[in-house]
């Protein structure tokens, strides 16, 4: 019974995380059309980084890290942190956070193949079924005009592409996360890769910050950038990293699912986006590759 509780909180962390993450996706948007990218990126990790200050200091019974670990930390610190922000942030304020949720539904299928050329993971025709239905999703996408796309949205295929980095940039995230789980506390790995983010950020966003007038900004804003700052930085990596201490990174990967959900939602609910009848057959597609890839297959006797 034990064991089944601590599955079921485990579970509970991960659907967590990967709401909190599309939902702060989407609340990216009205943050943009205020705060320069490079701006905002420090800033989020600015925010994280002092509310997590404590989860620095080196526990006790940790062991001191080997050159490998360290090289896993800067690497997903740089693809979860640093490049996974700039892109999502640029690509969202170029796109709706409606299609970006439909782009987002790949991350599951991209994890696969991710752990198929990596991890050396064997994949099965249900799997490529599901990264063909992704892709279509996203060339339907590509190749259509949204009901949001006016003239803020010109360069909406350019937003889409920059979210579909940030998705590689994810799917690097949880394949790398579960290799630093077994080394790290959950509070560590968010502190460290954190502070890895604020630093490579740091130069760029000393800069932004030079040129900004602070001035305008209202405190409903401030409010939001607080929210995002420790929703994407404490909030979702150490719900994530305490999921994925106990589950398998392939069905931890199942939970990635809520992400382009909780993201298109507050598109539609929260930033009045409206969700046309391509945006509907594309994000249907993608979502039945994510069936695909993370419905369990039928054990024979």
């Amino acid at each position: 019974m034990n064991s089944s509780a601590n599955k079921l909180a485990a579970c509970t962390c991960l659907a967590l995380s990967m709401a909190l993450v599309g939902s702060y996706v989407a609340l990216t948007k009205p943050l943009a059309l205020v705060f320069p990218v490079f701006l905002l990126a420090w800033l989020r990790f600015g925010i994280g980084g002092l509310a997590m200050l404590t989860w620095l200091k080196k526990p006790a019974m940790e062991l001191p890290l080997s050159r490998p670990m360290r090289r896993l930390v800067f690497l997903e610190s740089f693809f979860g942190n640093f490049l996974f922000t700039l892109c999502m942030i640029t690509g969202v304020s170029m796109t709706s956070a409606v299609s970006a949720g439909v782009i987002l539904s790949a991350i599951p299928a991209v994890v696969a193949l991710m752990s198929w050329i990596f991890l050396k993971e064997r994949i099965g025709l249900r799997i490529w079924a599901a990264v063909a239905c992704g892709a279509l999703g996203i060339g339907i996408l590509a190749l259509s005009k949204s009901p949001a796309q006016d003239v803020a949205h010109q360069n909406a295929w350019l937003g889409n592409l920059l979210v579909f980095g940030a998705v590689l940039c994810e799917a690097a995230y949880a394949v790398i996360g579960k290799q630093l789980t077994t080394v790290l506390s959950p509070k560590r790995i968010s502190a460290v890769i954190n502070l890895w983010g604020f630093v490579l950020m740091t130069p760029m966003g000393i800069v932004a910050a030079w040129q900004f007038d602070f001035a305008p900004v209202t405190v409903s804003m401030w409010s939001l950038l607080v929210f995002y700052g420790l929703a994407s930085s404490v909030w979702s990596v150490w719900l994530w990293m305490t999921g994925l201490k106990s589950i398998p990174a392939s069905q931890a990967g199942i939970f990635t699912v809520l992400l382009p959900v909780s993201a298109a939602l507050v598109g539609v609910l929260v930033l009045g986006e409206r969700l046309g009848g391509v945006q509907l057959l594309a994000f249907a597609l993608a979502l039945a590759g994510v069936l695909l890839a993370t419905l369990p297959a039928r054990r024979r006797r």
